[in-house]
């Protein structure tokens, strides 16, 4: 099964409620968005939104400018059902991120939970090389993944563990950590994740 089928499949047998990753608020993300200071009209990707709250509050504190990236089709379409007339102010783009030709410059990069399912090296290398192509400079990354203690695994799929410097290290010398912070995550079946949030710029 490749990717999409994997994601397509895992979105469709559940309610967006009922998976392992759902926030009813991304508080952290939100505020670490807000800390980057980039105006609302500055444009942001979400990589590996889905049918993520995000984009919900982004539009909400009078973001202009966003959009939503994601290997299913299914989870963007559940997004754009939500968002209902709302779903026309946001860009939805169906692509495996390691495949991502940005058309244009971008002043934000968010992942949350993406980066920790690329498994093998060369996916890592396609990743990050999308991300420096996509971020204007003094562009910022908000970037979540599982932290070194957390999850070894995560919706039937291996996932590699991440703390700042090994975060460093993949992303290369042209982004530098602004901020950072553990959080403990609770699923909807109320078991707890352990998550690193990270926000660099890049230079």
């Amino acid at each position: 099964m490749n990717k999409k089928e994997h994601w397509d499949k895992a979105h469709a047998a559940r309610h967006p409620r009922e998976v392992s990753w759902y926030q009813q608020l991304p508080a952290l993300s939100l505020r670490m968005i807000q800390e980057s200071s980039v105006p609302a009209d500055t444009p942001l990707i979400d990589v590996g939104g889905g049918a993520s709250l995000l984009v919900d509050f982004l539009l909400e504190e009078g973001y202009r400018d966003i959009t939503v990236l994601d290997v299913s089709g299914i989870a963007l379409n559940k997004a754009r059902l939500r968002l209902g007339n709302r779903a026309a102010q946001v860009e939805w783009i169906e692509q495996d991120i390691t495949c991502f030709e940005p058309e244009r410059k971008y002043g934000l990069w968010h992942d949350r939970a993406l980066f920790h399912f690329l498994i093998l090296e060369d996916e890592r290398k396609k990743y990050v090389q999308a991300l420096r192509r996509s971020l204007q400079t003094g562009g910022q990354l908000v970037i979540s993944t599982f932290a070194i203690g957390g999850p070894a695994r995560c919706s039937g799929l291996d996932i590699v563990q991440y703390d700042a410097r090994k975060l460093e290290l993949e992303l290369g010398g042209e982004f530098t950590l602004l901020e950072q912070e553990q959080v403990l995550h609770q699923t909807p079946t109320e078991k707890e994740q352990l998550f690193g949030f990270y926000r660099f710029i890049m230079h």
